[in-house]
């Protein structure tokens, strides 16, 4: 008998809108849509996962609470094809569809790491260190600014302040003891400094406060939380916008540690080769990606705070109560795709987005940095195993002959150089292997 929560998948994902403007809606935009490639955007993606055979489409109706994640969490532990929830309890007006698990494992050995592959457009079979070699190359590359467009799929929908009601959205619940729902997981913050000159991509989580706001993680020393202490010496909101549903090499980018003042859409030019289309908000001067599945537009408060957390984090725990006060954003529009997707990460025990890119992207950045301080090093990764709290650092043994260092020297100045970057911020040990040991495979530097 046919699994009653899957069915195969349209023929496209990308379409020419036919919704008629509806009581909730402001304005509805009508416009033929040319697809882009999977890295380019997101819709493109979610296709080309269906193609690979990566995609299960269940049309069964799913509770956001918690029932999305916790198959979402049986695709991570298992290695299955991505879930998209298409018919999720509570949608309606196209808000929205959820596309579980966006940059987890296949479990096919020869394109194990196919999903982020397509993040960044190379082919499915490529392996790790193709995928990290290709995104740290943009270090080595002018920066291709993006192209500013007058039209795009994020506006074929607006609702104005009046029409925001966030409580109303399928926001999912993760973990049953998360301290609310959080809707952004893998969506990407779009902040700018004051003077205009650095605009930062990047990925913090927030959960609903109320029917108008979100409340997230703004920390130090991540590059959020130094706009808005920039923002606090102007004593102004600091303008802000979150996308959903981005193209695939922007969501990638926004997961790296890259240096402060580098503008994450530049970066992302240099390393795909081309420009990013960008659309200005509507109620901010921000520039977003044109092809977003859906954007929050608003501003983040340098005064108001409020409780948010507990979260279940990338370690595979939950700490019941572990509540912090963090600043309040203030979301006055909505924009989206017709029949929009929320990308969702349901991070826990292996193998999730936080593993996969956030932890090996840190571990490529670190390799850099050592590099940089003239350390021989020649490769490093985050064994999952580790739930990627350590980095495994390969060293080039005929260089580090000639340094005629000791290896308590050694250790010193590799843990200086990377416990005193903000690189080294999630990381709890570094293992140090010579020429011989595979940093990308756990079982050899554990042996």
């Amino acid at each position: 008998m046919a699994d009653p929560y899957i069915r195969e998948t349209p023929a496209s994902l990308t379409h020419t809108p036919t919704m008629i403007r509806s009581p909730a809606h402001q304005y509805h935009h009508k416009m033929s849509i040319i697809p882009a490639a999977p890295h380019l955007e997101f819709r493109s993606f979610v296709e080309a996962l269906k193609q690979d055979n990566d995609l299960i489409s269940i049309t069964r109706e799913v509770d956001p609470d918690l029932e999305a994640a916790a198959i979402t969490r049986l695709v991570y532990e298992n290695d299955l094809p991505a879930p998209l929830f298409e018919n999720l309890k509570g949608a309606k007006d196209g808000l929205f569809r959820i596309l579980g698990a966006p940059g987890a494992l296949r479990k096919d050995k020869a394109t194990r790491y196919g999903r982020l592959a397509r993040h960044i457009g190379l082919e499915p079979t490529a392996g790790m260190k193709e995928i990290l070699d290709k995104v740290l190359s943009a270090e080595k590359l002018e920066p291709i600014e993006p192209t500013v467009v007058q039209d795009g799929p994020c506006k074929q929908n607006i609702l104005q302040e009046e029409d925001v009601h966030i409580e109303s959205l399928p926001s999912p619940s993760i973990h049953k003891d998360d301290g609310g729902k959080y809707i952004q997981t893998y969506g990407m913050h779009v902040v700018q400094s004051p003077d205009g000159k650095w605009t930062n991509w990047s990925i913090a989580r927030a959960m609903v406060k109320d029917d108008k706001h979100l409340v997230g993680l703004v920390i130090e020393p991540q590059h959020i939380w130094q706009i808005h202490e920039l923002w606090k010496k102007e004593g102004k909101n600091c303008p802000w916008a979150l996308c959903f549903g981005v193209p695939p090499a922007a969501i990638m980018a926004s997961s790296m540690p890259i240096p402060d003042g580098v503008s994450e859409a530049g970066y992302i030019g240099a390393f795909i080769g081309e420009s990013i289309p960008v659309i200005k908000c509507e109620t901010n001067n921000l520039l977003v990606p044109s092809t977003s599945e859906i954007v929050f537009e608003g501003s983040l408060s340098i005064t108001e705070t409020a409780p948010e957390g507990p979260f279940g984090e990338m370690h595979g725990y939950i700490f019941p109560g572990d509540t912090h006060n963090w600043p309040v954003y203030k979301v006055n529009c909505i924009t989206h795709r017709d029949d929009a997707i929320l990308p969702m990460s349901a991070c826990g025990r292996l193998t999730d987005e936080t593993h996969t890119m956030i932890g090996t992207l840190a571990a490529a950045e670190i390799g850099k940095v050592c590099r940089d301080a003239g350390l021989p090093v020649k490769d490093a990764f985050s064994p999952f195993e580790s739930q990627v709290t350590w980095v495994a650092l390969q060293f080039d043994g005929k260089k580090l002959r000639e340094m005629k260092t000791t290896s308590e020297e050694l250790r010193k100045k590799v843990g200086d150089v990377v416990f005193n970057h903000k690189v080294g911020y999630t990381i709890h040990r570094l293992v140090l292997v010579g020429d011989d040991i595979d940093v990308y495979d756990g079982k050899d530097i554990r042996k």
